[in-house]
């Protein structure tokens, strides 16, 4: 009888990274700025991460199949791999979590300053938008459109890490997060560097269409339900809408930042 397949190297301490808390399937804290390790899983997640140059790696786990299709995508791998069975991995992550045979932990980016957004800036600010896979998806649209950043709040916002990760498909490595404790004194602080402040609402006070877009930008999106808070909304220039011709007038968050983006793409 063949012997009982084990990893190469036993865990430090006997735990397997990331801990008992994601194998109950208990969420990583909602702070972004407080995180201690980033958890990534999935090939575009992992496959990314391996490409920045900015990542710290900690410890990688794949499956044979996808440590092969790894090697192929990028060569030489920057952090050694440990070969595993996909059970291994599953018990580190929620049973819906699709990860791929991949398994990444490393450290969090660095969150830049609000200073070093350059003056033609087009930027996203999201006010306490605390669903991981909307964050996720606004962060594909923000690199697909070349977003400068996306500012979130250290609280009420979801950690980059797991599930955000993961619907954000590799934008992480490519987007900046901005970490702010306030987001009022964010756009306070922006619109006196010069940017124009729109927010958006479905009872905005004018359509996007009306509003003359220019840079540096920062368009500031309200969560679901909740919308704008009221003193983001009195921060920006114009609370604006997105006209649509159809039966339902209110779109998801991440849907509505990617019509804004592109909206403010075509208009430069």
């Amino acid at each position: 009888m063949a012997p009982p397949f084990r990893p190469k190297q036993a865990w430090p301490g006997g735990k397997r990274p990331g801990g008992p808390a994601r194998r109950t399937g208990a969420p990583p804290p909602h702070r972004p700025g407080e995180i201690d390790e980033a958890v990534l899983y999935g090939v575009h997640p992992v496959v990314e991460a391996l490409r920045n140059p900015q990542r710290r790696f900690r410890r990688l786990l794949a499956t044979e199949n996808a440590l092969r299709r790894l090697r192929e995508e990028i060569g030489e791998l920057p952090v050694e791999a440990e070969l595993v069975r996909p059970s291994e991995i599953d018990r580190l992550l929620t049973p819906d979590s699709v990860h791929q045979g991949l398994y990444l932990v490393c450290d969090p980016l660095p969150s830049p300053d609000l200073d070093s957004l350059p003056d033609d800036a087009v930027v996203l600010a999201l006010d306490q938008i605390t669903d991981p896979h909307n964050v996720g998806a606004i962060l594909r649209s923000a690199a697909a459109f070349a977003a400068a950043a996306v500012i979130v709040t250290i609280r009420h916002s979801p950690a980059a890490t797991g599930v955000l990760a993961k619907s954000a498909s590799g934008a992480l490595e490519h987007v900046p997060l901005i970490a702010v404790r306030n987001l009022g004194d964010a756009l306070d602080t922006l619109g006196k560097r010069g940017f124009l402040r729109v927010g958006f609402d479905s009872d905005g006070d004018v359509t996007l269409d009306d509003v003359a877009l220019r840079r540096p930008l920062v368009m500031v999106m309200g969560a679901e339900g909740k919308g704008l808070r009221q003193r983001s909304r009195e921060l920006c220039d114009h609370v604006a809408r997105l006209e649509v011709p159809g039966a339902i007038t209110s779109l998801n968050v991440s849907n509505a930042t990617a019509i804004a983006l592109y909206a403010a793409s075509r208009r430069r």
